[in-house]
């Protein structure tokens, strides 16, 4: 079993927190320029971050090959730019509709409707033939009851806020990236593939900016602090951090630690944006955050169910 070590845990700390706090600054970017120029901008930073990176670290590889491995080596071979395409254009659907709902709905609000991927996933997985415990199940009911509470008003049932959904249709293709991600990961280079990514993505955004916007150098210049932060930070750093702090912790711990990303975002939004939500979508957020923990340790609990059974 793997070593959970201090560093590790701190990692993904600092990731939860920059994801959940990016939520302030897409926010705020929001007041300066249109949903696909944020993404854009950002998701292209994000690729220019860690490209010196992978040709530093291919750099130093590529010294130890010999002079034929050398002539065939590639920085980023065809599997990885094909893999790294469809997931572009996943993230890219998935982060416009979230960015959209910032016109309509609070950061803290879309940070935890976003959250929501961690139920998608396990449904969406049944049409590849992976396997749900009950335990998962159970935690989507509880995830759909929070999101009753956090989202619907009773005296108004009709008027569902359009950010609040359009948020909830984000977290689906969260779910198709995470399940694409699972499959590719493991045939190609981690990093290279969040950068094409992220291109790829930037680029869609950029020709959908160009299509249905009308960018100025003037609002992207108001907009630097949070296209910066959102861009290098959420995009390029915290990716880095998760795949470095996931190699010196546990699977289980990890998840958990990340889903803080949907608490940080709640608490940057309350604190930087004086964003309030009243006792029934407080009370929304904790059933979600519950229903969150709870599917991460699904795997474990029924593990130690099926034990005790025997």
């Amino acid at each position: 079993m793997q070593k959970t070590q201090f560093k590790g845990v701190i990692m993904l700390l600092l990731t939860a927190f920059i994801w959940g706090s990016s939520f302030v600054a897409q926010s705020v970017g929001m007041d300066s320029v249109d949903a696909f120029t944020f993404n854009g901008v950002r998701t292209l930073m994000g690729a220019a971050v860690l490209l010196p990176f992978i040709f530093i670290r291919d750099l130093f590889q590529t010294k130890k090959l010999s002079p034929e491995e050398k002539k065939n080596h590639k920085v980023f071979d065809k599997k990885t730019l094909i893999y790294g395409s469809i997931l572009g254009v996943i993230l890219c659907v998935a982060t416009n509709f979230q960015q959209f709902a910032f016109y309509y709905s609070d950061s803290g609000k879309i940070a935890f409707i976003s959250a929501f991927y961690m139920f998608f996933t396990p449904v969406f997985g049944l049409f590849i033939k992976k396997r749900v415990p009950l335990v998962t199940w159970l935690c989507v009911a509880g995830g759909c009851l929070g999101m009753y509470f956090l989202c619907i008003d009773p005296n108004a049932i009709v008027a569902i806020n359009r950010g609040d959904f359009l948020a909830f249709i984000c977290s689906m293709f969260f779910a198709l990236q995470i399940l694409a991600i699972e499959k590719f990961a493991p045939d190609v280079d981690g990093i290279k593939l969040s950068c094409i990514q992220f291109t790829v993505s930037g680029l869609l955004s950029c020709i959908l900016m160009f299509i249905f916007e009308e960018p100025s150098i003037g609002n992207l210049l108001n907009a630097t602090v949070p296209l910066l932060y959102s861009g290098i930070m959420s995009c390029g750093m915290a990716y880095t951090f998760q795949i470095v702090g996931q190699k010196y912790t546990e699977a289980t711990l990890a998840s958990l630690l990340m889903c803080l990303e949907s608490v940080f975002g709640i608490l940057c939004g309350a604190v930087l944006l004086n964003e309030t939500l009243t006792g029934r979508e407080i009370f929304g957020c904790i059933i979600m955050f519950i229903a969150i923990i709870i599917s991460q340790l699904s795997e474990l609990i029924t593990a130690k169910f099926k034990k005790r059974k025997n």
